[in-house]
């Protein structure tokens, strides 16, 4: 595991940067599909840029079960600190 800590405004940047947003609109609640037009290969390089930052593995179904900025950080919170 990363030493990185999960600072939660630090990966909404993070998430922002690879979607190429704006910070505000990555909102805990914000679909990724339907209100930031997440496609395939932006949720790669998010999948991608998140193993890599926090030194986990995401399994591609994990993932796809995700639908917003919170269910990303609940996920994350979970194996950086399981």
């Amino acid at each position: 595991m990363s030493t990185a800590t999960l600072d939660k405004e630090a990966l909404r940047t993070l998430v922002a940067d690879a979607l190429d947003v704006e910070i505000e609109d990555v909102t805990d609640d914000a679909l990724y599909i339907e209100d930031l037009g997440v496609d395939s290969l932006m949720g790669l390089e998010i999948l991608v840029q998140l193993e890599k930052k926090f030194g986990v593995k995401i399994s591609e179904a994990e993932f796809g079960e995700i639908t917003n900025f919170g269910q990303t950080y609940g996920l994350l919170l979970g194996k950086v600190s399981g």
